[in-house]
């Protein structure tokens, strides 16, 4: 196993573990770490629920958590994430030209990566177990609470 993927995998454990907080909280399992030169600027959990808010993805808390920085700190950053990174997320990482998202796991949910590769953005997945695991059983027990979070309607009701 290669230095990188050690180290992307150590970080992913830091975005479980935020992941794991907001489950504890009565929230949805998603965390993530925004990382540059190895130091973690701002680490956050999906606080939909517990905040009542409408943009609370765990990428955007962890952004929020980092608080503001430079351009170029961005352009050196990786954004390590639990799960495939939703439109809005994806719109954050290029907005701030964040260069590399290292993603837990993209089984439960495809998120815009493909719209990142193509604005240049490096994509890594380690289809973590740990995640996939996390996030299956949490659909199984919140399916509208996570049909909720990901914009599904539900047509029946429209």
């Amino acid at each position: 196993m290669d230095a990188s993927r050690t180290e992307d995998e150590s970080l992913l454990g830091l975005a479980i573990a935020e992941a794991r907080v907001g489950l504890a909280e009565g929230g949805i399992p998603i965390g993530a770490v925004l990382v540059v030169d190895g130091e973690v600027l701002g680490a956050g959990h999906n606080r939909r629920v517990q905040q009542g808010s409408a943009t609370l993805h765990g990428e955007t808390d962890a952004l929020e958590a980092a608080g503001r920085l430079p351009a170029s700190t961005y352009a050196r950053a990786t954004m390590v994430t639990t799960l495939s990174p939703c439109h809005m997320c994806t719109g954050a990482v290029l907005l701030y030209g964040i260069r590399r998202v290292v993603i837990g796991e993209n089984r439960t949910f495809l998120g815009a990566e493909d719209l990142l590769r193509s604005h240049g953005v490096e994509v890594v997945v380690l289809d973590s177990e740990e995640c996939i695991e996390m996030m299956t059983d949490f659909i199984a027990a919140n399916p509208m609470l996570w049909n909720e979070d990901i914009g599904e309607v539900d047509r029946s009701e429209a």
